[in-house]
């Protein structure tokens, strides 16, 4: 089915099922047990060994041998896999890293061997007999150091253009009444997922199968096969339950290549869960920024340029950190500029993680906004919904398809009690704590992309869905059954669903705010066939045939829709496909984020008191779910904006607190109850269900939010991420 025009009046929009804060339909096994993730899944491939992979113990330099005979002679092992018995490895196309080191090292925990034992504790005694000896050399692990050198990024897939322009911008700037010009950085962040990447891998023949955790199923076996030089159609990946990915897990990375070598090595079926340390420095995370933002307006408030430029660093081939997407988008002014800049670092890769761009870039430019209204002597709410836009300002003739920016704003403001912010910074105080207001705007892109899926219906009337698409938790069950019900005209509880498993028609996959709205798609289109295919098993016109509480009805006829399937199962598979409407309108999610924060006048420590976030975000097809995505994201925009930091040596090449006890995440004492509010908006542009996802706007602009409520709170501008007390705490004495 081809999606071209936008979406008219079709059989979601009766909104029986679609749109119903429901419960998940896999909640029971996972609040149970029930639910087998990657490293669980015993009964599908008994008798597995374990890998244990064995991470570089340099940044950067070369592997001068391995000695492995001692690991080899242990007991229980069954073979040890390196550079020198792997054969030929390629990279995917997603990732730039190397699965496996050797003879170069490219940075920190590079996977160097696999130890395959019959036990996992047999496993990692062999990993410590095995006689690594290396060269040394010097690396690059300091973005600022290496800013002066860093470089326009190379154009490709999935890579923002490196500079934008549009107009006069040093011009504008230069004349412009009142101007901003400030640095903002952000450090490295870990996705810091409970589920470790983990794979069981089992051959049979040339056959490999996998069950891996991963968001990107088609991915995956592009990327697999590219590596292990096999066909796409001998690999069969399967992925029904993920703990977590935020990107991380958008394709495979090390634990499925060594496991799959492993197993070969082995003959028998490897289970590999990567250690925690090598979950920060082995696969890829969010990488550090450092970001320019200028800003002139006039005396009255109209910015007339915007200028945001943005360095961050990468291994060889990796892309940059687009944090000047949401400057590209946001708000009006005719002379506009971004750029980015890339720099070579040694570090593991810096690849996407939740809201990739828009969640590190709204980190300085939603800061940038309320400096600016300060010196503008403009509330921060009015100085944004002056400078609102309903076009691209960087393509006036692309209209937003749909822009409630400003209703976010205002919405948000009236039920947070925005009027009672505190006007003077440090000017209200609750005891010993200093209280503050805080907010951003929020914007993330609303992309789709092909997805396709597969129904039956059989003689009881049960609906069965297959694509392989994945949940990570968003609740891609719950939204997919719902579609499904209301299409098909069935109670929730008449709807299977089956996701992960590259035997299912292929879909979009969990990952960049696409999910929920493509596989939505796909399964209305595969339900459209199955409507076909039931109006003309029942002899009906099903143009004009309803499908409603188990009934198929027309011309005065209603025949149960399982009588259709009397004699055999009837089936419909279809994928949507989407035409120019991406191209013709700028198709975003927008939101608003408030904080109230509390600051100790003397010891600096930072609470939160409540947040609020208020977003629009297309039909909202589960507002249980997606109220569940956004809370999430908030809470992730805390620990951006309060603790999280991936702590680099600077002289040893790699991330000192790479585990959850180092790495600091917020903790429900760390996190208030929080506040969500979906404005009512159905875009008719994003395709038939006229939804769009939300998991990303959760996000973006969260942090940015909570550190303009610090300096209402305190008066103390932080521009470097995160905000400690001990940013504060050199300026606190003269406040209290």
């Amino acid at each position: 089915m081809k999606f071209d025009k936008p979406a008219t009046t079709n059989p979601i929009d009766q909104l029986r099922v679609v749109g119903k804060p429901v419960d998940r339909v896999d909640g029971l096994l996972k609040v149970t047990g029930g639910a087998s993730y990657a490293y669980e899944q015993h009964a599908a491939a008994p008798g597995a060994a374990y890998g244990y992979v064995l991470g570089a113990a340099i940044a950067k330099g070369r592997i001068d041998s391995i000695d492995t005979a001692r690991a080899r002679a242990a007991p229980g092992v069954l073979a040890v896999v390196t550079a020198d018995n792997a054969g030929k490895l390629d990279k995917g196309e997603f990732y730039a890293g190397r699965a496996l080191a050797g003879p170069a090292v490219d940075h920190y925990h590079q996977a160097v061997a696999l130890v395959v034992a019959d036990t996992f504790e047999q496993a990692r005694a062999a990993a410590a007999l095995i006689n690594v000896r290396y060269t040394r050399s010097a690396g690059a692990f300091d973005l600022a150091a290496a800013k002066d050198g860093a470089q326009p990024p190379k154009p490709g897939k999935f890579r923002p253009p490196a500079q934008t322009g549009i107009g006069d911008f040093d011009g504008a700037y230069a004349g412009a009444a009142v101007k901003l010009d400030a640095t903002y950085t952000t450090p490295d962040h870990a996705h810091a997922m409970m589920e470790p990447h983990a794979t069981i891998a089992a051959w049979n023949g040339d056959q490999l199968t996998c069950w891996t955790a991963i968001q990107q199923v088609n991915w995956g076996r592009r990327d697999l096969a590219r590596t292990l030089g096999i066909a796409v159609d001998d690999i069969r990946l399967v992925s029904p339950y993920i703990g977590g990915g935020f990107g991380g897990k958008g394709t495979i990375l090390c634990d499925a290549v060594l496991a799959a070598l492993g197993a070969r090595a082995a003959q028998r079926p490897v289970k590999v869960a990567l250690q925690r340390p090598l979950m920060f420095n082995n696969v890829t995370h969010r990488p550090a920024t450092i970001q320019r933002i200028r800003i002139g307006a006039t005396a009255a408030g109209d910015i007339v340029a915007i200028g945001h430029e943005s360095w961050s660093g990468n291994i060889a081939g990796g892309r940059p950190e687009a944090a000047t997407a949401p400057t590209r988008l946001l708000y009006a002014g005719a002379n506009r500029m971004t750029k980015l800049k890339l720099a070579q670092l040694d570090l593991a890769e810096g690849s996407a993680m939740r809201a990739p761009g828009e969640a590190p870039g709204m980190m300085a430019l939603e800061i940038a906004m309320d400096e600016l209204a300060e010196k503008l002597n403009l509330d921060p709410i009015a100085f944004r919904v002056r400078n609102d836009t309903q076009v691209d300002p960087e393509d006036p003739k692309r209209p937003f398809s749909q822009r409630q920016l400003i209703a976010c704003l205002q919405t948000g403001a009236q039920r947070f009690g925005w009027s009672r912010r505190p006007e003077r910074p440090a000017g209200r105080r609750d005891g010993r704590w200093l209280t503050g207001y805080g907010v951003a705007a929020a914007i993330r892109g609303a992309p789709v992309m092909a997805s396709g899926a597969r129904v039956r219906l059989d003689k009881r009337g049960v609906v069965t869905v297959e694509t392989d698409m994945t949940d990570i938790g968003t609740g891609s069950y719950t939204i997919i059954a719902q579609t499904a019900a209301e299409m098909m005209g069935v109670a929730l509880d008449q709807v299977v669903v089956r996701l992960g498993d590259s035997r299912f028609p292929e879909s979009a996959g969990s990952g960049g705010q696409w999910g929920a709205a493509s596989s939505t798609a796909g399964v209305y289109a595969a339900c459209v066939q199955l409507r076909e295919a039931v109006a003309r098993q029942l002899g009906f016109n099903v143009a004009d045939a309803t499908f409603a509480q188990g009934q198929v009805t027309w011309g005065g006829r209603s025949v149960a829709l399982q009588s259709a399937a009397r004699e055999r199962e009837l089936i419909g598979e279809d994928k949507m496909e989407y035409g120019d409407l991406a191209t013709r309108f700028a198709q975003q999610t927008f939101g608003a984020h408030f904080a109230e924060v509390a600051v100790d006048a003397y010891t600096g420590e930072i609470r939160i008191r409540r947040m609020l976030a208020v977003c629009a975000a297309g039909r909202i097809i589960n507002p249980k779910t997606a109220r569940s995505q956004i809370i999430g994201g908030m809470t992730m925009g805390a620990g951006a904006a309060l603790m999280e930091d991936m702590v680099v040596d600077k002289r040893a090449g790699y991330f000192v607190n790479h585990d959850l006890a180092g790495y600091e995440v917020p903790v429900h004492a760390d996190i208030p109850h929080l506040d969500v509010i979906f404005l009512d908006e159905a875009d008719a542009t994003a395709g038939p269900l006229k939804a769009k996802g939300v998991g990303e706007l959760g996000i973006s602009g969260v942090a940015a939010a909570i550190a303009n409520a610090v300096y209402n709170a305190t008066g103390i501008r932080v521009r470097e991420y995160p905000i400690t007390l001990d940013k504060l705490i050199g300026e606190l004495p003269k406040v209290a």
